[in-house]
């Protein structure tokens, strides 16, 4: 399908920004290039910190890295600190961009010195950001080798077993992280493994161990985050609004605070708020996620161009995100199957799920096997999706819609019944398509 006019121009716009975003990268690590051309000598690392990243300007640290480097270029350590700076940057701001000159920075200085445990590190924290999660576990290994109480290897390591799938290894790798570097690090990925299990409990005690040891501002906002979407899940909208809030406390720019907030009151039906929050968010950092959101919210308002605008946004971040190594298919899949091409959004999810078999992915292939009329096969992976205990209202809606297509009309009701109990307001679109669903299933439609 030919984009409309106002389409094109955004999708152009986009292009616009990737290559400015590519062209300020090259800038900033090559300005910084020793330039010797062959042999280097490594110094000692300086006293420049990885705490830096933390303390809740991440640009200013950046630049302070940045100017240490220009009249320290053979600091391996302040080397590989600029990289993983970049990568935690591209985390909270949601600029892809910023990976290659992770990549430059990493690699520069494992050059300068490669037995360099911080940089493999980083490396590791940089594949897992790129949806490599295989290369991530195999980097987090090396680090360990050298030393086992690396903590962001640690780390890394329980997020590449989760995304492989592999959750019973995850398990052992954060009970084995939580013995040797126990911290907000360690803490917030022990709350997601038994958070996957249906542990909610646990999830929400650790992830408030992990708050109450937080002192950095960039540490109390991504915890506060956390606990946030937690609540948000469960349905518990006034919790989250609270966690949320104390996270904008701390750092009044952290994207995934203002986007949790924006959930929260748009499920709250404080429509006006989530919409002026989502538009915040995605004019600054337009990420699948809010942009399909926001979509669904000017859908609901009767705005089907202003709507339309936002799906189409998502292939630019796309395309943008896959330029600087980014494997996008799960975003893909997910927004393409419901507001855009669903062959697109069935190939997407294939290529994921032969990448690795999560809950999320086995999720997004059984709604892409719907969308495409492919039910029998969908309902399969519909029931992979929830069959780890996973709470999640958007799991159990596709789960029951896709039985309900297959003729099992009371697992439907079970299934639609149980996502609106536990968040009623999960999507803007979605959360009526189940109420509706359950009605006419009620009525035995």
């Amino acid at each position: 399908m030919v984009p409309r006019r106002k389409e094109a121009v955004q999708l152009g716009a986009s292009a616009v920004l990737l290559a400015i975003a590519l062209t300020a990268g090259s800038i900033a690590v090559g300005a910084l290039d020793d330039g010797d051309g062959g042999t280097t000598v490594a110094s000692a690392p300086s006293a420049v910190s990885p705490a830096m990243l933390t303390s809740g300007d991440l640009d200013a640290s950046i630049s302070s890295l940045q100017a240490h480097l220009r009249s320290q270029p053979r600091d391996f350590g302040s080397w590989a600190t600029l990289g993983l700076a970049y990568v935690e940057q591209a985390r909270t701001k949601g600029d892809p961009s910023r990976y290659p000159q992770a990549d430059k920075a990493l690699k520069r200085s494992l050059k300068l010195e490669p037995a360099n445990e911080q940089a493999l590190a980083g490396q590791a924290a940089l594949a897992a950001a790129r949806h490599d999660f295989k290369d991530a576990l195999t980097f987090a290994d090396a680090t360990l080798k050298q030393n086992p109480y690396n903590e962001r290897a640690l780390s890394s390591r329980v997020d590449a077993l989760v995304e492989l799938g592999r959750y019973a290894d995850a398990a052992k790798a954060a009970d084995t992280a939580d013995d040797r570097k126990p911290g907000v690090p360690v803490f917030t990925r022990y709350a997601y493994v038994r958070e996957l299990r249906g542990d909610v409990k646990t999830a929400e005690r650790v992830l408030e161990q992990a708050l109450a040891s937080a002192s950095a501002p960039g540490d109390v906002a991504y915890v506060a985050s956390q606990l946030g979407q937690l609540a948000w899940n469960q349905g518990d909208y006034d919790t989250a609004l609270g966690h949320y809030a104390r996270a904008l406390a701390a750092d009044e720019n952290y994207l995934p605070a203002l986007e949790g907030r924006a959930r929260a009151q748009a499920a709250s039906g404080d429509r006006a708020a989530a919409v002026e929050g989502l538009e915040l968010v995605v004019a600054r950092y337009p990420l699948p996620g809010p942009l399909v959101e926001l979509g669904e919210l000017y859908e609901l308002s009767g705005e089907k161009e202003k709507a339309a605008d936002q799906y189409a946004l998502v292939d630019a971040w796309t395309a943008l995100a896959r330029a600087n190594g980014v494997n996008a298919d799960l975003d893909t899949a997910l927004a393409a199957a419901d507001h855009g091409d669903r062959a697109a959004a069935l190939r997407a999810a294939r290529a994921e799920w032969a990448r690795r078999h999560t809950v999320h992915t086995a999720d997004a292939l059984a709604w892409a096997l719907h969308v495409n009329g492919e039910d029998e096969e969908a309902l399969t992976y519909a029931r992979q999706a929830t069959a780890t205990g996973y709470r999640s209202a958007a799991f159990l809606y596709h789960r029951g819609i896709i039985e309900r297509a297959t003729g099992h009309a009371e697992d439907a009701r079970t299934h639609l019944g149980a996502a609106l109990k536990l968040n009623p307001g999960f999507s803007p679109l979605g959360a009526g398509e189940a109420r509706k669903a359950l009605k006419d299933l009620e009525a035995g439609q």
